[in-house]
């Protein structure tokens, strides 16, 4: 075993420069939530390049409108596209899956970049643009794990699947299209940005609406109306004091702290009409933190209960009660046992590998990790380069030497979880 590191390492250090450019080549190209066809093709190439027979996947929303999972996420309903290769085992053994998405978040500001958003220059060791944590790099990584082993000669056991999804960020209708079109494995690896944790649990995330009423009069006699900027307000300081009472309520073990685990964040208010009327209505949209073991339904009615709770203290909101609806992203919480053989062979490799400790730590965000255990029962991890804070962050970034590490880890895996032999 100690050979077969060596030349898995020696072999990633000879190919280097083809990783880096690689990833600089998806970063380069925009991958917004429904333009994603542009770099799919890119890595259909690839894969077809290193002898894999890649196949392109439409995702059809109406083959998937009926799955619990599903959430309409508002973009185009038939005209994405994932990317998927097998590359087959000789013996029927244990089987993987490699799988990550390739949609991106908007950029933002560009004025709070120091460079053009998708640049894919390297500075200091680090690939930047948006998308090169989350999570092309990570993606990358994968995909040259199984070049690496490809151009060593190695044949597996069993079955390496790969797959580059789509809509990761706004649902999931990606990989929930690839497991109803029937891909299955003994194992699944989120090549998401853990800071090569493990991550075996994770929070869910559901995205809601708030409507706030108010009545409108003329600014100069405000006394007359309402504000619902005022009312909403108060309803924000609820929120905040809300999330505190769920975390003391949960005792939820792997995460960095116990009060961080299922966050409560609005990101969206839209509010009044005219700088000088009062405000009669105001939107606001965020998300809701489910902890793991939680249901979706569970934590909506939680909010809904603590919405209408606080409503009635107030007298004009317990008679114009604020409307709360549940739309887009409805991630569910998701997690595999740490005692799984997935963990602990993954966990061993890691250390073997980089010669550290392995470190198993629970996610607060919602990832593809939970479609995997919730329906269709594929054990799974996240495991990949980059600090996810910097994921949605203007001048995103990577560091190589994390996605070499994680290129060595994967292959590793590979031949320790699926078996095989160098030719």
């Amino acid at each position: 075993m100690h050979d077969i590191k060596n030349k898995i390492n020696k072999a990633i250090n000879d190919n280097k420069d083809e990783i880096i450019a690689f990833v600089q080549e998806l970063v380069r190209t925009p991958s917004l939530a429904n333009q994603e066809s542009g770099v799919q093709q890119i890595i259909h190439n690839k894969l077809n390049s290193i002898g894999l027979n890649s196949k392109i996947i439409p995702v059809i929303f109406s083959e998937l409108e009926h799955h619990p999972a599903f959430n309409d996420d508002g973009f185009s309903p038939d005209s994405r596209i994932n990317v998927t290769a097998v590359w087959k085992g000789k013996n029927n053994a244990k089987s993987l899956i490699l799988n990550g998405h390739v949609d991106v978040v908007p950029i933002g500001p560009e004025k709070l970049w120091d460079d053009d958003p998708f640049s894919g220059n390297i500075i200091d060791g680090k690939i930047y643009g948006r998308g090169s944590c989350d999570m092309k790099a990570g993606l990358s990584s994968g995909l040259f794990a199984i070049s690496i082993l490809k151009y060593l000669g190695f044949a597996p056991d069993g079955d390496i699947i790969f797959q580059s999804v789509v809509g990761e960020e706004s649902g999931g209708c990606g990989t929930l299209t690839n497991i109803v079109k029937g891909y299955n494995a003994d194992a699944a690896i989120i090549l998401e940005p853990t800071s090569l944790k493990l991550s075996p649990i994770q929070s869910g995330a559901l995205t809601f609406r708030l409507k706030v009423s108010g009545k409108a009069t003329h600014a100069s006699m405000r006394w007359d109306g309402i504000s619902a900027i005022e009312k909403y307000s108060l309803i924000h300081q609820s929120i905040i004091n809300f999330e505190k009472e769920r975390h003391d309520s949960f005792d939820v073990e792997y995460y960095q702290s116990k009060d961080r685990v299922a966050p409560i964040n609005i990101g969206t208010i839209e509010g009044g009409q005219w700088h000088s009327t009062v405000p009669e209505s105001i939107i606001a949209e965020g998300r809701l933190g489910v902890f793991p073991g939680e249901s979706n339904a569970k934590a909506r009615q939680c909010f809904e209960d603590h919405i209408n709770k606080f409503a009635q203290s107030d007298n004009w909101l317990k008679d114009h009660p604020p409307v709360i609806e549940w739309f887009e992203g409805q991630f569910e919480s998701g997690q595999t046992s740490l005692d799984h053989p997935l963990i602990k062979e993954l966990g061993k490799t890691y250390t073997n590998v980089s010669n550290q400790d392995a470190i198993i730590e629970g996610v607060t965000y919602g990832s593809d990790l939970r479609l995997f255990t919730n329906h269709a029962n594929i054990p799974s991890v996240l495991f990949g380069p980059g600090d996810v804070r910097l994921a949605h962050a203007a001048n995103e970034n990577i560091p190589i030497s994390e996605i070499l590490i994680s290129t060595e880890v994967i292959a590793n895996m590979i031949v320790n979880w699926c078996g095989g032999n160098f030719e």
